[in-house]
């Protein structure tokens, strides 16, 4: 089932998403709504709050070739993530974001991360990742604490964006 992505001036974005407790069926198909969500609005990660659920949840879903368009897509879940790491050596790349369609930002964020999480059976895992999934995983790891991407760019580059920002919060 294809969710309600909410889009920038939604409160629930700005919201702090508590701790998955359940991890049953409920949780599972919630999670496969999330993947086909992602996959229907063409994005690289989705975080629960972002479908207006408050748990601290996401999806990730790679491409494990970039340069081949039919490359399979690498799929994670994360629950209860906690980023333990984060590489002094960063990297700024344009981010976009699903609750702010068509527009993307140069973000500044670390080049490499350690996250400790859950899978969609409870069990704890520790993963390093780097490059676009170490960006990925901060960017939805944000999300899950209240924080969107463009908190993370210039205060006069996002002044400088007010109009296109203020028609998100009319939808």
């Amino acid at each position: 089932m294809i969710l309600r992505v909410f889009k920038y001036g939604s409160e629930v974005l700005r919201k702090k998403a508590e701790p998955v407790i359940q991890f049953d069926d409920e949780l599972r198909k919630f999670i496969k709504d999330m993947k086909e969500t992602m996959i229907q609005y063409n994005g690289a990660g989705l975080a629960a709050p972002q479908v207006g659920v408050l748990k601290q949840l996401f999806v990730a879903g790679i491409p494990e070739n970039y340069e081949d368009e039919n490359s399979p897509i690498q799929w994670y879940v994360f629950i209860n993530p906690k980023i333990t790491y984060y590489s002094k050596e960063v990297e700024t790349i344009n981010e976009g974001c699903l609750s702010f369609p068509d527009l993307f930002f140069p973000v500044t964020r670390s080049s490499r991360v350690t996250v400790e999480f859950q899978d969609e059976f409870g069990v704890k895992n520790v993963m390093d990742a780097e490059g676009f999934l170490a960006r990925v995983i901060q960017h939805e790891t944000d999300h899950l604490n209240g924080i969107l991407y463009i908190d993370r760019i210039s205060p006069l580059k996002r002044s400088l964006l007010k109009n296109k920002l203020k028609r998100f919060q009319s939808v």
